[in-house]
């Protein structure tokens, strides 16, 4: 587009209360400068992300930023009436964040489980015990709000693609390592795979040894089942771990005891990240959640063993990065939920 036109649809932008502009730094260039866009960080939605040991919601503004962040840790796995009441109980207490932004767009929430595309039903969430429950219809009588939910791994992995690691990147494989287990999301040809009903990237149920591990699906030596959070904790001397937790007990604690845990998940996480590049044939593999922290343990067992085993050597090419969003990355993707009505039509939405 040319200059004209652009700064028409940053006017209307601007106009919205979407967008807004700033000078450039000062660089030494010969002629006017063009200044920066930047998107409305007080346009905001609500993220809401249960897990089994916890729910956390955030505030969110547009363009990825976290205003706030609350973890409510739950001694059991919440149901999804608890989920709710935690969730309300939460937001009411951030009234005052809430007030300060320019606009709340909704909520978006990011499961770990099978979650119907069309209207947020969750039809199977196994480490949650949740199975065909309204999520969503419950949320929005609660809440007062739209809500839209979606699988955690998968918008996990179009948070890192829009803010993260696999900005620039049209083919890439997430992977996303949680305290309920393994999920993932592919981008193929810039776009999001989902499926004929949403459902697609279920990737923790990739067979990584036989005759493993019993995994809650039915079968045996899923990677779900052998590459987990609790057992990286147990050198660690930990019950239960945020990110950030993980993150600084690794640093402050290390062990031979846990440099042999992590390589023996590393050497199974190996054995899946080959059958996704012959399969999905990724620019870049992004590793988030735990996955991210053994990988950053020992990153060059893991590249060297998918570049050896796939086929005509298509691993040798593929980047490993771990995921840079780090503890806010499910809250990021959440948002996009609900910005996403937005985004397609800003006039309308405004």
């Amino acid at each position: 587009m040319n200059r004209s036109t652009i700064s028409a649809l940053v006017a209307e932008l601007g106009d919205l209360g979407l967008a807004y502009e700033t000078e450039p730094p000062a660089i030494g260039r010969v002629g006017r400068p063009s200044p920066l866009v930047h998107p409305n960080e007080n346009i905001a939605a609500l993220a809401i992300n249960p897990d089994v040991d916890a729910v956390t919601v955030g505030l969110v503004g547009l363009g990825g930023r976290v205003h706030r962040r609350i973890r409510y840790e739950a001694a059991t796995q919440p149901s999804v009436t608890e989920t709710v009441n935690i969730s309300r109980a939460i937001i009411e207490g951030m009234q005052a964040d809430l007030e300060s932004m320019d606009r709340i767009t909704g909520v978006g929430v990011a499961v770990p489980g099978l979650v119907r595309s069309s209207d947020g039903q969750i039809l199977l969430a196994p480490h949650l015990q949740w199975a065909d429950e309204p999520l969503s219809a419950s949320l929005e009588q609660a809440l007062g709000r739209p809500v839209r939910a979606g699988n955690d791994a998968a918008l996990a992995s179009l948070a890192e693609s829009i803010y993260g690691a696999a900005v620039g990147f049209s083919d890439v494989v997430y992977l996303n390592g949680s305290a309920s287990g393994i999920g993932g999301g592919v981008i193929s040809g810039a776009k999001p795979l989902r499926g004929s009903a949403g459902f697609a990237g279920e990737l923790g149920h990739t067979l990584v040894r036989t005759n493993g591990e019993i995994c809650h699906c039915g079968r045996n030596g899923c990677l779900d089942a052998e590459v987990r959070l609790e057992r990286l904790l147990v050198p660690l001397g930990l019950v239960r771990a945020d990110q950030d937790e993980l993150e600084r007990a690794i640093v402050e604690h290390p062990s031979p005891e846990l440099a042999e845990e992590a390589e023996r998940q590393i050497d199974l996480l190996a054995v899946a990240l080959t059958n996704f590049v012959n399969i999905f044939n990724p620019e870049i593999i992004v590793l988030g959640g735990f996955l991210g922290s053994i990988f950053a343990l020992n990153p060059e067992r893991l590249i060297a063993a998918v570049a050896k085993d796939t086929i005509g050597g298509l691993g040798a090419a593929v980047k490993i990065k771990r995921a840079v969003l780090g503890s806010e990355l499910l809250l990021v993707g959440a948002a996009e939920l609900a910005f996403a009505r937005l985004l397609s039509d800003p006039a309308a939405a405004a």
